[in-house]
């Protein structure tokens, strides 16, 4: 037993097993007859099979802790990369979004009624442990999601900007003020928190988007229930955690996983005031209108098809770059990527593809765990990856001329994971699905215009209007597409047009259904109800009452 003890500390378990016999049985005949010393061996030198790994059961975020779910439905979370599950999130039913709302409403008004500025100190802690643990969320945001680490961290940080921006609480939500605006009359008015609201966020960016919603929302007065998408809903559990170690009360936040079931439960409940939503078009337009009809202040924001207008006279090595990375980026899911290069006469477009096929040639694909030279991982499910071979194989069937074919593509090791390789169509038409279609994968798709109208009328009459953008050194020509496109965030030589936390987010035409843009000063207004008060303090009414409606002087 000694020396096999020594053999398996020694790194060689099992190795050479009978190398150590003839030790084994002299020692062993001081305990027992030699005919045994085989089958004590046999026992000690089998080799037990591997356990499977107990499955993670996630839970919901209630008041301030950790809660199971009680529905008994489950949704599998799946890692990208290899295919597997990785984590069961239970998925809520009525009975357990009433009982967050419950708890929303009961901690709201405490929360509405202090004061704005220790609200904001609240933020200002969170944007601190955000930072300090920027490593952790993103290495946790990469594993459900597929996107690489420092896409993964810019998914956080953005996010995290508009958390700063709304420190600034105290300056946004100050009312207006009339001195006299009558004989010993004052008015004013005054911003006021909604009560409890929701938002339901999509798997693309499970960090980013939830901030944008969560961070005004709580700086308002608000409490917030947040509905994170069930693919990848581990951040967002981890951001409650973070504004809890802030300082937030118990109850501000809720996060309740779940799917439709849990949809339609916040938007039939009488409680919630607003709700925000950002995924595809179909599915805002249903929260948009049932949201709506059941009183409430709805936004809502969908799909894009986002084009890119390449002139003549662009900068052709800095289109391409710039295309590269607004296409093919976090496998083109993403609601601001660029999926359509317009370039402007046959000649500007002979000059972009020669540019841009060595460049996707080039493009590494793989797993956020192979380092942060990967510029892109696998899609998000296996639904995903077979809706984009779907298009791609329409695109051929339809005409379009494929110049970088990824259907072949295979990552060693990884078989079973949602890998896409990057695609490049040439000479696809405005008819086709392609085209048309929002993809949501690492598939550019080139439609050739002959002049800048042509160029800016594909733009305008696409249904989706959310981001566009064109290259030129013509001043005069960006000016002119800035002023008439129709779209509602458009760049001049910069690709993905997001603005920054102290602009506001949204888009146009079918990319957005409600008044108000995310983040900036819109979600202030979006998160509050105005009031306006007329107060008279008169030393008494000398001369009775008032019967017509009073004007002013």
């Amino acid at each position: 037993l000694h020396v096999l003890r020594l053999e398996t500390t020694a790194g060689r378990p099992n190795s050479d097993p009978f190398r150590c016999l003839p030790e084994l049985c002299k020692n062993a005949r001081r305990f027992c007859h030699p005919s045994s010393v085989p089958l004590l061996f046999a026992r000690l030198s089998y080799r037990q099979p591997k356990r499977r790994p107990i499955m993670q059961e996630m839970t919901h975020y209630l008041n301030g802790e950790h809660v199971k779910g009680t529905s008994g439905r489950f949704a599998d979370v799946m890692n990208p990369a290899t295919g597997e599950v990785q984590a069961k999130v239970p998925l809520a039913n009525g009975e357990e979004l009433n009982k967050a709302v419950e708890y929303a409403a009961a901690a709201q008004p405490a929360w509405a009624a202090t004061n704005p500025q220790r609200r904001a100190r609240v933020l200002m802690k969170f944007v601190s442990l955000l930072n300090r643990d920027m490593d952790k969320l993103a290495e946790a945001l990469s594993r459900e999601h597929g996107k690489t680490l420092p896409d993964a961290a810019g998914d956080v940080q953005r996010g995290l900007e508009v958390v700063e921006y709304c420190i600034g609480a105290p300056e946004l939500l100050k009312g207006d003020f009339t001195d006299s605006a009558g004989p010993g009359i004052d008015m004013y008015s005054m911003r006021q928190a909604l009560g409890v609201t929701a938002g339901i966020t999509p798997f693309n960016f499970p960090a980013m988007i939830p901030m944008w919603m969560f961070a005004p929302a709580i700086a308002c007065g608000n409490a917030f229930i947040l509905k994170p998408s069930e693919r990848d809903p581990s951040v967002p559990l981890m951001l409650a955690e973070l504004l809890e170690e802030a300082g937030l009360p118990k109850g501000i936040l809720q996060v309740v996983n779940g799917d439709k079931e849990a949809v339609d439960a916040i938007l039939h409940h009488d409680v919630i005031q607003s709700v925000g939503f950002v995924g595809s078009t179909p599915i805002a337009e249903y929260i948009y209108a049932t949201g709506c009809a059941n009183g409430k202040r709805v936004q809502c924001f969908g799909g894009a098809k986002n084009h890119m207008i390449i002139m003549p006279d662009a900068d052709m090595d800095q289109a391409a770059d710039a295309l590269i990375g607004a296409g093919y980026g976090a496998a083109g899911e993403r609601c601001m990527a660029i999926s359509v290069a317009v370039p402007v006469g046959d000649e500007t477009a002979d000059r972009l593809i020669e540019k841009l096929v060595p460049r996707i040639e080039k493009l590494k694909v793989g797993p956020y765990t192979s380092g942060n030279d990967v510029d892109y991982g696998p899609v998000v499910t296996a639904a995903a990856k077979a809706n984009i071979e779907r298009l791609v194989q329409s695109g051929i069937d339809q005409g379009a001329e494929l110049v970088v074919d990824g259907r072949d593509f295979k990552l060693q090791g990884y078989e079973n994971g949602y890998f896409v390789g990057p695609h490049l169509f040439d000479r696809a038409t405005k008819d086709m699905d392609i085209y048309q279609q929002e993809i949501f994968g690492p598939v550019l798709t080139c439609v050739r215009a002959k002049d800048y109208e042509e160029a800016i009328g594909l733009a305008m009459d696409h249904e989706y209007g959310n981001g566009t953008a064109i290259f030129t050194r013509d001043g005069d020509a960006a000016r002119d597409f800035a002023n008439r496109i129709n779209v509602g965030m458009v760049g001049v030589n910069v690709p993905i047009p997001v603005p920054l936390a102290y602009h506001t987010f949204g888009g146009w035409k079918k990319s957005v259904f409600g008044d108000l843009n995310q983040h900036g000063p819109d979600a202030f207004k979006f998160y509050t109800r105005t009031k306006t008060v007329t107060a008279r303090w008169p030393s008494g009414i000398k001369e009775g009452g008032e019967f017509s409606i009073p004007v002013m002087e």
